[in-house]
């Protein structure tokens, strides 16, 4: 057993993002967001269009700067660290699964390229022969076939297929967070009810620290065990797995009709 580690996985302390400063245009979008992620916790969260998600997600992957307060890894501040510096320990998987693969590589080549991350990038095709076993495995836990896909261009696969693939090169090196953006949000319903369930599984056993952006409340209600309610660039509600348990659906959108 590993030791139980003491400082949060992630912490975010009175986080502010504004847009169009200093003009007549200018908003606050992230009001002053304060966050603890604990190693292991999967997260959930739902809330209106506008009310900050997307933004929480960029602040936390360094790709938007926060103007006001302080982000933590593992009590480490990383508030001014780059997108590409947060990369080492932070996996993002997007809602459009063109993002996040190359299209003229192979599935096992995209595969091979994730196993590099945060190392000199080498694509050296006598490894890729000694990965494939272990490569074609891994996609076969997604249960849709990617594993008879292992030398077609990404660019071929089916919008499930790819979006399975991102995942995985997500996941691939076990990254201290992973961020997922309404990643199955772009599927037809049985597509995405797959992937959702090869997602739970792959977080489950290998203890990852996620964070999940739906717009389904059925999804947010019965994976992960936090759910927070975003509203208006707040945290309006941030239930443990007993709570949660107890929620409805109904009084998920009680938050939204307010």
């Amino acid at each position: 057993m590993t030791e139980p580690m003491t400082e949060p996985m992630l912490e975010l302390k009175n986080v502010k993002t504004i847009v169009n400063p200093g003009t007549a245009n200018e908003t606050t979008i992230l009001k002053g967001i304060n966050l603890t992620i604990n190693d292991g916790d999967f997260i959930t969260i739902v809330g209106t269009n506008g009310a900050g998600k997307s933004t929480l997600f960029n602040v936390i992957g360094g790709n938007l700067k926060a103007d006001a307060g302080q982000i933590f890894h593992t009590g480490a501040e990383i508030t001014k660290t780059t997108e590409e510096q947060r990369t080492t320990f932070l996996a993002r998987v997007f809602q459009d699964p063109k993002l996040g693969t190359a299209p003229r590589m192979t599935v096992a080549e995209n595969m091979l390229l994730a196993s590099k991350r945060g190392e000199k990038r080498h694509l050296m095709p006598r490894r890729l022969k000694q990965r494939m076993a272990e490569f074609t495995k891994l996609a076969a836990q997604m249960n849709n076939g990617l594993e008879n896909r292992m030398t077609t261009p990404t660019g071929a696969l089916s919008g499930g297929q790819r979006q399975a693939l991102s995942f995985l090169m997500a996941t691939l090196k076990r990254p201290d967070i992973l961020l997922l953006d309404e990643h199955t949000a772009a599927l037809d319903p049985h597509t995405a009810r797959n992937l959702l369930h090869a997602t739970n599984q792959r977080i489950t056993e290998d203890h990852l620290t996620a964070l999940m952006i739906t717009h389904h409340m059925e999804d947010a209600l019965k994976y992960g065990n936090r759910l927070i309610v975003l509203k208006d660039g707040q945290i309006k509600a941030d239930y443990n797995a007993a709570e949660k348990a107890q929620l409805t659906v109904d009084d998920l959108y009680a938050y939204f009709e307010m």
